[in-house]
């Protein structure tokens, strides 16, 4: 399978190319400088998630677009990224295309989104409430469009490899996952599609 991932130094990011790589897959990471994302065997090429041309190109030459960037956590404009993403949902013609989104439009079981429950750490409410906006342009994109929107569960840090893991749809699943457990659950999304325009979850 030919990837294109935009996001991949990050920390999910990077586990994601990891991951594919690992199983056969290529990988061409995407970064507005051409960045070199660290993980052998990663192509490394110039693309621009906000930029029509770039993700039109990107589409064509790979079998799925794969993004794993974020908005900014140092008081910026989250608008960019939330443009971004719909340039991408607007671009991607009808290559498949599976998103890295966040925890903070999950449901717990009383139907309430995490971001508006009581305790919500106040710093992070932004960057849920702009990722629970993407998460709204996908379920709004054409039907054209085929797309996956994949949350993590709410604690998501560099961890262990145990290649399990517990999924869901909109509810809460579980409090934390490894980086290196999404990355496997996203890889095996790639390759067995369970998930097609849909949100889902995963908690190790």
């Amino acid at each position: 399978m030919k990837i294109a991932l935009f996001g991949a130094t990050g920390t999910i990011g990077s586990r994601i190319a990891r991951e594919a790589v690992s199983r056969g897959h290529h990988v061409t990471a995407l970064s507005r400088r051409g960045a070199d994302a660290g993980v052998d065997g990663v192509e490394s090429a110039t693309g621009d998630l906000g930029d029509p041309t770039s993700v039109s190109e990107a589409a064509s030459a790979h079998d799925v677009i794969v993004s794993a960037t974020g908005p900014s956590r140092t008081g910026e404009s989250h608008e960019p990224w939330i443009a971004a993403t719909q340039n991408l949902i607007d671009h991607a013609g009808s290559t498949r295309v599976v998103f890295v989104g966040g925890a903070g439009s999950l449901r717990l079981p009383d139907g309430t989104r995490l971001l508006d429950s009581e305790g919500f750490p106040e710093e992070y409410k932004a960057e849920a409430t702009s990722g629970a906006a993407t998460l709204d342009l996908f379920r709004a994109a054409p039907a054209e469009l085929d797309w996956t929107y994949f949350s993590p569960a709410p604690a998501i840090a560099p961890g262990e490899r145990t290649g399990t893991y517990t999924l869901g749809l909109d509810e809460l699943v579980g409090s934390q996952i490894s980086a290196e457990d999404y990355a496997v659950a996203l890889v095996d999304e790639l390759e067995q599609p369970r998930h097609r325009r849909q949100r889902f979850t995963a908690a190790g």
